[in-house]
């Protein structure tokens, strides 16, 4: 079954590498980019992240604030809020899907404020449906404008999942959060 983008990325998005300082600094020819699954990472240094989650569980697509987010498939929204603290999600909504017979998760985080209105648990989504929009730095958790994309085989008891985990805890996340490339493709 074909998936919609999540985002709709132009044929040269900018692909990052924030392992690094060179990295992270880097000259970007693009006002699109990917953030990649499963990459150690240097950029989290919010209390939040307690100095030692650096291991990256979801693909970051990046565009321009207001940019449109789109259900990936037919669903159902699960739950949605807002994670607010320094380098939090912000906006956040996690979607419900059946992908192979099995229930998947996504959470869509750093997204708009205005992408938690008129929306509600339950509420039917249709594949390609926009279901949000990126969020400003102000109101997104701190992060320049992009979409924290990633899935879960078990169902969050809130509108979180850990985006970034220990090393210690990396076999067990790489089961619970597949690659989100199933359904995103091979963006990279």
């Amino acid at each position: 079954m074909p998936f919609h983008p999540v985002i709709v990325l132009p044929s040269d998005p900018d692909l990052l590498d924030l392992s690094s300082a060179s990295g992270v600094n880097g000259t970007r020819h693009s006002p699109f980019s990917i953030g990649r699954y499963n990459e150690k990472r240097i950029i989290y240094t919010q209390d939040l992240f307690e100095g030692e989650r650096s291991i990256h569980m979801g693909v970051d697509l990046g565009g321009p604030a207001g940019t449109p987010v789109h259900a990936f498939a037919d669903g159902t929204i699960y739950c949605l809020g807002n994670n607010p603290a320094d380098g939090d999600y912000g906006p956040t909504i996690v979607t419900e899907h059946r992908l192979n017979g099995r229930r998947i998760w996504a959470l869509l985080g750093h997204l708009s404020a205005a992408s938690l209105n008129d929306k509600t648990p339950g509420q039917t989504i249709q594949k390609g449906q926009t279901i949000g929009w990126l969020g400003t730095q102000s109101e997104n958790g701190g992060w320049p404008p992009h979409v924290h994309f990633q899935l879960s085989w078990n169902a969050p008891k809130t509108h979180d999942m850990p985006g970034a985990v220990s090393e210690a805890q990396r076999s067990q996340a790489l089961a619970d959060y597949p690659d989100p490339r199933i359904v995103l493709g091979p963006i990279y």
